[in-house]
């Protein structure tokens, strides 16, 4: 099979199209011939050498596809041979094989076409698990989404107010600030011009944010954690604003607030694969129903992954999930 290479650590020159042994399933794993693959900001950190895969993980970067199976592990039974699928990976997308655990495949939602299914278990596991398993947003709540232009944000804008929540976005321009409005955000920031914190407080009663879902990490911990309501919950899924920030503990004491951080890729493969069956269960249905969509912004062939990393790390260039097409 050929694959993507990351030759060394360095820009997207370093991305080849290259030939790469064929995979194999485990006992418990499928082989999927891939359609497509989608880009996620993880990819660029692990192109940039900062961001390795778990051991024991294919180096070929690529945390979500979609695709058919073209072999399965001995016991596995749920799944067969060319059935339509998109799959949550650790790694191992940007290729034409790659070989998953059985627990974190889904079925291909129906009305969304193979291809586009590829944008879908990253951002569908990430928001689900971050915003309702580990949050609990529920209905009549207000959560405030950094990034509200991003294959994250715009996932995440859906799903809240599918749950029936008041979302709050960040996003750099106005163009990007009114597509956020058309997927249903309720307040619009533009995070060069305005400060979130004061906009999300004049937006609730000077209430806040209950739950705060952040790509940015240290840079925005402090006002993170002054927009919380009393019980809020900071939810830190990124780290583009730094690693290290300093937390004001009796602010934090005296909303009675949470604040945690997750990652998918390095949990085990029993963790994901609840993440999984839940997202199969409770949001797939309202992909099917169409209350919560698919934003992608452009589809590439897999041999242009240089330039889809050289867009995705151009500010404002992307609007949603950009996708890698195999041949």
């Amino acid at each position: 099979m050929r694959a993507i290479s990351v030759s060394e650590p360095g820009g997207p020159e370093v991305l080849t199209w290259t030939e790469h042994p064929d995979p194999r399933p485990g006992p418990d794993e499928v082989v999927l011939d891939v359609a497509a693959a989608a880009v996620n900001r993880a990819d660029l950190l692990q192109r940039k050498g900062r961001y390795p895969p778990p051991a024991g993980v294919s180096e070929v970067p690529g945390l979500e596809c979609s695709g058919t199976v073209a072999e399965v592990g001995d016991r596995v039974t749920d799944l067969t041979v060319g059935a339509a699928v998109c799959a949550l990976l650790a790694g191992g997308g940007y290729a034409q094989r790659v070989v998953v655990p059985a627990g974190q495949v889904l079925p291909v939602p129906s009305g969304v076409d193979l291809v586009t299914a590829a944008s879908l278990p990253e951002v569908a596991c990430t928001v689900w698990s971050n915003v309702v398993l580990t949050a609990g947003l529920v209905a009549g709540e207000t959560l405030l989404v950094h990034g509200g232009a991003g294959g994250i944000g715009t996932h995440a804008i859906q799903v809240g107010k599918a749950l029936g929540a008041r979302v709050a976005v960040t996003a750099g321009s106005a163009e990007r600030l009114s597509r956020c409005a058309e997927l249903g955000a309720d307040v619009l920031i533009n995070y060069r011009e305005q400060d979130f914190v004061e906009e999300v407080r004049a937006a609730t009663d000077g209430r806040g944010a209950d739950v705060v879902l952040d790509n940015m990490g240290a840079k925005y911990l402090p006002r993170n954690v002054s927009v919380l309501a009393r019980n809020g919950r900071l939810v830190v899924i990124g780290m583009q604003g730094g690693v290290t920030g300093e937390l004001n503990l009796a602010e934090l004491l005296g909303k009675c607030g949470l604040v945690t951080a997750t990652t998918l890729r390095h949990r085990p493969v029993e963790e994901k694969a609840a993440i999984v069956a839940e997202v199969a269960t409770q949001l797939w249905p309202l992909v099917e129903a169409g209350t919560v969509r698919p934003i992608v912004h452009e589809i590439l062939p897999i041999e242009r992954a240089a330039d889809a990393h050289r867009m995705l790390e151009r500010s404002g260039e992307v609007f949603g999930k950009l996708i890698l097409r195999t041949p």
